[in-house]
Protein backbone atom coordinates (compact mmCIF):
# COMPACT_ATOMS: atom_id res chain seq x y z
CA UNK A 1 0.00 0.00 0.00
CA UNK A 2 0.54 3.32 0.15
CA UNK A 3 -0.90 4.92 3.20
CA UNK A 4 2.79 5.94 4.14
CA UNK A 5 3.29 8.72 2.04
CA UNK A 6 2.71 11.49 4.26
CA UNK A 7 4.52 13.82 6.34
CA UNK A 8 4.93 14.25 9.59
CA UNK A 9 2.58 16.72 10.35
CA UNK A 10 4.66 18.94 11.67
CA UNK A 11 4.30 21.88 8.70
CA UNK A 12 1.01 20.59 7.29
CA UNK A 13 0.80 24.11 5.62
CA UNK A 14 4.42 23.52 3.84
CA UNK A 15 3.75 23.53 -0.04
CA UNK A 16 6.78 21.21 -0.32
CA UNK A 17 9.34 20.84 -3.66
CA UNK A 18 6.47 18.57 -5.78
CA UNK A 19 5.04 21.63 -7.28
CA UNK A 20 8.20 23.33 -8.86
CA UNK A 21 9.57 19.19 -9.73
CA UNK A 22 6.37 18.78 -11.83
CA UNK A 23 6.07 21.94 -13.67
CA UNK A 24 9.78 20.71 -15.13
CA UNK A 25 8.21 17.54 -16.10
CA UNK A 26 7.80 17.02 -19.67
CA UNK A 27 7.49 12.82 -20.04
CA UNK A 28 6.40 10.39 -17.45
CA UNK A 29 7.62 7.24 -17.65
CA UNK A 30 6.74 4.40 -15.19
CA UNK A 31 5.99 0.25 -14.58
CA UNK A 32 2.86 -1.62 -14.68
CA UNK A 33 3.03 -1.66 -11.12
CA UNK A 34 3.12 2.10 -10.46
CA UNK A 35 0.42 2.36 -13.12
CA UNK A 36 -1.46 0.11 -11.86
CA UNK A 37 -1.57 1.38 -8.23
CA UNK A 38 -2.70 4.77 -9.44
CA UNK A 39 -5.44 3.83 -11.24
CA UNK A 40 -6.76 1.16 -8.55
CA UNK A 41 -5.72 2.82 -5.65
CA UNK A 42 -4.29 5.97 -5.24
CA UNK A 43 -7.12 8.13 -7.33
CA UNK A 44 -9.41 6.00 -9.74
CA UNK A 45 -11.47 7.44 -11.89
CA UNK A 46 -8.98 10.59 -11.81
CA UNK A 47 -5.65 10.55 -14.00
CA UNK A 48 -3.53 12.81 -12.24
CA UNK A 49 -0.85 13.31 -14.82
CA UNK A 50 -3.18 15.23 -17.78
CA UNK A 51 -1.16 17.16 -20.01
CA UNK A 52 1.91 15.09 -19.79
CA UNK A 53 2.39 12.30 -22.18
CA UNK A 54 2.88 8.79 -19.82
CA UNK A 55 4.58 6.26 -21.12
CA UNK A 56 3.75 2.88 -19.25
CA UNK A 57 6.06 0.03 -19.73
CA UNK A 58 5.09 -3.37 -19.49
CA UNK A 59 4.88 -6.69 -21.08
CA UNK A 60 0.79 -6.55 -21.55
CA UNK A 61 -0.74 -6.32 -24.76
CA UNK A 62 -3.10 -2.73 -23.54
CA UNK A 63 -4.48 -0.43 -26.04
CA UNK A 64 -2.86 3.71 -25.76
CA UNK A 65 -5.68 5.61 -23.79
CA UNK A 66 -5.71 9.26 -24.04
CA UNK A 67 -2.05 10.40 -22.89
CA UNK A 68 -1.44 7.14 -21.58
CA UNK A 69 1.18 4.75 -23.77
CA UNK A 70 1.48 1.14 -23.19
CA UNK A 71 5.27 -0.01 -24.28
CA UNK A 72 6.19 -3.18 -24.79
CA UNK A 73 9.92 -2.69 -26.51
CA UNK A 74 13.44 -2.35 -24.66
CA UNK A 75 12.90 0.14 -21.71
CA UNK A 76 16.45 1.70 -23.08
CA UNK A 77 15.65 2.04 -26.54
CA UNK A 78 12.28 4.24 -24.99
CA UNK A 79 13.83 6.79 -22.82
CA UNK A 80 16.67 7.22 -25.86
CA UNK A 81 13.75 8.31 -27.96
CA UNK A 82 12.17 10.47 -25.37
CA UNK A 83 15.59 12.23 -24.82
CA UNK A 84 16.25 13.25 -28.19
CA UNK A 85 12.51 13.65 -29.16
CA UNK A 86 10.89 15.44 -25.65
CA UNK A 87 12.29 18.83 -23.71
CA UNK A 88 12.71 18.58 -19.96
CA UNK A 89 12.88 16.24 -17.71
CA UNK A 90 11.71 12.65 -18.33
CA UNK A 91 10.24 11.65 -14.63
CA UNK A 92 10.84 8.18 -13.82
CA UNK A 93 7.79 7.88 -11.48
CA UNK A 94 7.88 5.58 -9.01
CA UNK A 95 9.37 1.72 -9.73
CA UNK A 96 12.29 0.20 -8.45
CA UNK A 97 12.46 -1.89 -11.47
CA UNK A 98 12.29 0.80 -13.96
CA UNK A 99 14.87 3.35 -12.14
CA UNK A 100 17.26 0.33 -10.96
CA UNK A 101 17.00 -1.42 -15.39
CA UNK A 102 17.79 2.84 -16.11
CA UNK A 103 20.73 3.19 -13.61
CA UNK A 104 21.94 -0.36 -14.61
CA UNK A 105 22.78 1.19 -18.23
CA UNK A 106 23.51 4.34 -16.83
CA UNK A 107 20.54 6.49 -18.62
CA UNK A 108 20.09 8.55 -15.19
CA UNK A 109 21.30 12.00 -15.56
CA UNK A 110 19.61 13.05 -11.97
CA UNK A 111 18.15 11.45 -9.34
CA UNK A 112 15.36 13.25 -6.87
CA UNK A 113 14.74 11.05 -3.81
CA UNK A 114 11.85 11.97 -0.83
CA UNK A 115 12.86 10.81 2.01
CA UNK A 116 9.41 10.23 3.93
CA UNK A 117 9.24 9.76 7.51
CA UNK A 118 8.56 6.41 8.12
CA UNK A 119 10.26 3.54 8.56
CA UNK A 120 8.47 0.55 6.63
CA UNK A 121 8.44 -3.38 8.28
CA UNK A 122 8.80 -4.60 4.91
CA UNK A 123 8.75 -3.53 1.25
CA UNK A 124 10.25 -3.39 -2.06
CA UNK A 125 14.11 -2.74 -2.23
CA UNK A 126 14.75 1.24 -3.58
CA UNK A 127 17.28 -0.52 -6.31
CA UNK A 128 17.72 -3.97 -7.34
CA UNK A 129 21.22 -5.58 -6.92
CA UNK A 130 23.77 -3.54 -9.29
CA UNK A 131 26.95 -5.02 -10.82
CA UNK A 132 28.85 -1.86 -10.72
CA UNK A 133 28.51 1.10 -8.24
CA UNK A 134 26.76 4.96 -9.53
CA UNK A 135 28.94 7.82 -8.25
CA UNK A 136 25.99 10.63 -7.39
CA UNK A 137 26.92 14.52 -6.36
CA UNK A 138 24.71 15.84 -3.99
CA UNK A 139 23.45 19.47 -6.15
CA UNK A 140 20.18 20.64 -3.49
CA UNK A 141 18.21 19.48 -0.74
CA UNK A 142 14.94 20.59 0.33
CA UNK A 143 13.05 19.83 3.70
CA UNK A 144 8.97 20.09 3.93
CA UNK A 145 6.78 18.42 6.62
CA UNK A 146 9.21 16.26 7.93
CA UNK A 147 10.22 15.03 4.51
CA UNK A 148 13.51 15.52 3.08
CA UNK A 149 14.56 15.88 -0.78
CA UNK A 150 17.98 14.97 -1.58
CA UNK A 151 18.41 15.32 -5.63
CA UNK A 152 21.66 14.49 -6.95
CA UNK A 153 22.98 13.87 -10.25
CA UNK A 154 25.70 11.40 -11.62
CA UNK A 155 29.02 12.31 -11.57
Amino acid sequence: GVNWLDGDGSQPDALGSYSAFYAAVDTIVMGWTTYHQIVTELVPGNWPYQGHPCYVVTHRQEADREGIHFWNGELTALVDKLKEKREGVIWICGGASVAGQLLKEERVDRLWLSMIPTVLGKGVRLFPEMEQEFPLKLVGTEQYNGIVDLIYEKR
